[in-house]
This record gives structure tokens, sequence and C-alpha cells, in this order.
């Protein structure tokens, strides 16, 4: 089960550099056996400002089958609601350090974007370093809107039939770019990496490694371009700081002290199982909810979990609800949130995971929820005041 925690509504996974690796080669193997794509994003702070503003994007991050931390805000942010990530896994080191495993193994990496000769000069660097990787193809095609790139692009990737694509537009456009085109692809692994074939081209020079472990890479790339970056990274410090002290602080005011020992137990009814999470569940708690969550799944895609006698959830909780629903829906099932307290609601609410998750009023209209359609029956003769919050609801992202 991925080990999640939830920033400001974004899933990160909490992994090092060759954990992810591993993870990368998983995908590969598997998209090569089943025909299964993987959606891959480097996270960092700006990425969360934007996702906070853009439906379509969250909803793009929540749904990746892996998304790194990229930035150390990130890191910090992760310590302060109480989980010590593993490492940060930049783009930037991602990206040699996977060319290096795909040639030892076989793999095979495509090129996209980047200003026109970058993306084949750090094609070239990759290979000269290491000299079995295949490079299935190099694009760099002219600056376009998502919808009006051309489609001849698309022909030509999936002509080539390279286990990794590495798609370099820049946040959003190359998550949504990999979201509408990536089951047509049919590519085992999709990572949007940014402006990582400029420094690996060395078109743009990374910050000493020293400010980089500090926090202060963003100072650097600052005085490089301060014009283009100055006002970005402004407004990211402004929101990001705001909304991460927000949920910092729904967390503490949600933690208060109580009586009741946290435990998850597991009921299997009506080919559906029902996790009961009882008290405040947290950090401490991963593994057990964790291990009674997979217990679950070798049962059945249908989970319901019931928060009747929920009292908190802390950010690592909620990313391992959002790791357990991405794997019910892989597997074609949904997960569906039962009787939610209003202080978990509002968390949710405020993280933007009420539209992720389904959410019914108890235990009963989620067993009449329907796991293929969407759709919920309720009694309105046993649940006459259900309130309206607590309708099933799911964004759905926009069809370009």
């Amino acid at each position: 089960m991925r080990r999640l925690i939830v920033i400001l509504g974004i899933p990160i996974d909490d992994l090092n550099m060759e954990q992810a690796l591993d993870r990368i080669e998983r995908f590969i193997q598997i998209g090569r056996s089943t025909g299964k794509t993987h959606q891959i994003a480097t996270v960092n702070a700006d990425f969360v400002v934007k996702a906070m503003q853009d439906p379509e994007l969250r909803y793009l991050l929540q749904e990746a089958d892996m998304a790194t931390a990229d930035g150390m805000p990130l890191v910090w942010g992760a310590r302060v609601l109480g989980v010590q990530l593993e490492d940060r896994v930049a783009g930037a080191d991602m990206v040699p350090a996977l060319a290096e495993r795909a040639a030892k193994n076989g793999y095979s990496l495509y090129f996209l974007g980047s200003a026109p000769g970058i993306a084949a000069q750090a094609a070239a660097l990759l290979q000269a370093q290491n000299p079995d990787l295949i490079v299935a193809g190099v694009k760099s095609p002219p600056y376009s809107s998502v919808i009006d790139m051309d489609p001849g692009i698309i022909a030509e990737i999936k002509a080539a039939k390279p286990d990794v694509l590495l798609v370099a537009f820049g946040n959003p456009k190359q998550e949504k770019w990999i979201g509408m085109y990536g089951r047509e692809l049919g590519v085992p692994v999709m990572i949007g990496i940014g402006g990582t074939l400029d420094f690996i081209a060395g078109n743009t020079k990374r910050a000493p490694v020293w400010m980089q472990r500090i926090g202060l890479e963003w100072l650097y790339r600052m005085v490089q371009e301060p014009r283009r970056l100055w006002k970005r990274y402004a407004v990211d410090l402004v929101h990001f700081g705001t909304f991460f002290l927000r949920q910092w602080w729904a967390m503490r005011k949600g933690n208060v002290p109580t009586a009741v020992l946290p435990d998850t137990d597991m009921l299997l009814l009506d080919d559906k199982a029902i996790l009961n999470i009882h008290g405040k569940l947290m950090v401490d708690e991963y593994e057990d909810f964790a291990a009674v969550s997979q217990e679950a799944l070798t049962h059945t895609a249908q989970i319901i979990v019931n928060l009747a006698h929920a009292e908190f959830l802390d950010s690592a909780i909620i990313g391992a609800l959002v790791g357990l629903t991405k794997q019910a829906r892989d597997a074609g099932g949904d997960l569906v949130l039962a009787a939610v307290p209003p202080v978990i609601l509002h968390t949710l609410s405020l993280l933007r995971l009420d539209q992720f998750f389904v959410i019914v009023a108890d235990t009963n209209c989620g067993l009449n929820y329907s796991f293929v359609d969407g759709k919920t029956a309720v009694s309105t003769s046993s649940y006459p005041e259900t309130p309206d919050n607590y309708s099933p609801t799911r964004y759905q992202p926009e069809q370009k």
C-alpha cells in the first residue's frame, strides 16, 4: 500500500530515490504485460498552489500513480504535520538516475518537450553517460496549447513504443497533456519533468548541493531569472504558507484528547468490505490500518469506510484513504466514506478532498451505493433528514 501524506489536498508519496525507481520499474513491468499506463508527477509548492485553483489539475494529481516531493517546502510541511518523509525526490535528480537504471535493465526512454534542441542535447548527454541507454525518440514541438498540439506526435510516440515517456512542457500543461492522451499512448510510465531537461543540458544551472539541501534552490533560480520567477515565488509563498497554516490549525484543533482507543475493524457484507474506524487515527496507527485495508482488498474492491465513531484523522491516515481509494478504483471498485463527522468533513473540504471521495450519510447508504455507475439509493423512510453535503460527489475532469 502506498504510504502517502496529504498536503493541501495533494497526496505525496513517502519514499526515497531508490524506492521511487523500484516503483517505476514495477510500473514498466505491469505496463508491458497488461497495457496499463501510469502517470507520475514531481510535485513542488507551485504545483500545489496551482491545484488549489484548478480542479482539473487537482484531480490529475490526486489520481496520479506516484507523486514525489520535488521541493523542500513539502518536506518541511510534512514534518510539521508529523510525518518525516523519506527524502526529497526531485525530477532533476530522478531523470539521470532513471536513465542509469534504464540502461542497465533495457528500458527505453522518449524525450518530449523543452525548447528546440534541448531535449536532443539532454538525451545525447544521458546516452553518453549510459552507453546502453535506449532512446526511443526525441521531440521538441513548437509551443501550442494542449488542444492545438500536432496530433502526429501521438502517432510518433505510439510507433516508438517507449517504456517511459518524459514530458517537459511545464506544469500544468504536462500533467493535463498526459491526462488527456495517456491511455491512447499506452506507454507504461509517463512523467511530467518540467525544466529537468534544461538542467541536464546545462541550459539552466542548478543551485549548489548545499543550497539544495537547506531549501534555497528557489533563491538561486530567482537570482538567475528574477523577472520571470519573482512573482511566481512570491505568490507561492503567500498562498502555500497561508493555506498550509490553515491545514495545520485544522489538524491541531481536531486532535483533542480522547478516551477512545484508536482501532480499525473489518466486516464483509453483501460483497462489500466495511472498515469501522474508532477514535483518533494517526501516523502511529498507519501500519495497522494499512494491514486491515489490504486484507479488505483481497476480498473485494468495494470498500465502505465507516467514520461514525472516528474522532480525528491526521494527514498520513487521510493519505492512506486516498491511496486505498486509488487501489479500489484501479481494481474496478471504489471507496465510500460513510457517516463523516463534521470536524473531519471540514478537514476534507479544506483539503479539497470532499470532491475526491464519495461521501454518504451512513453505512446503509454505502451498502446501497452502486460501485458500477456511481449512484446511491437512500431510504428516505429511514433517513428523512439526510444532509445535502453527504450526497456522493466526485470531480470529473474537463472534456477537451
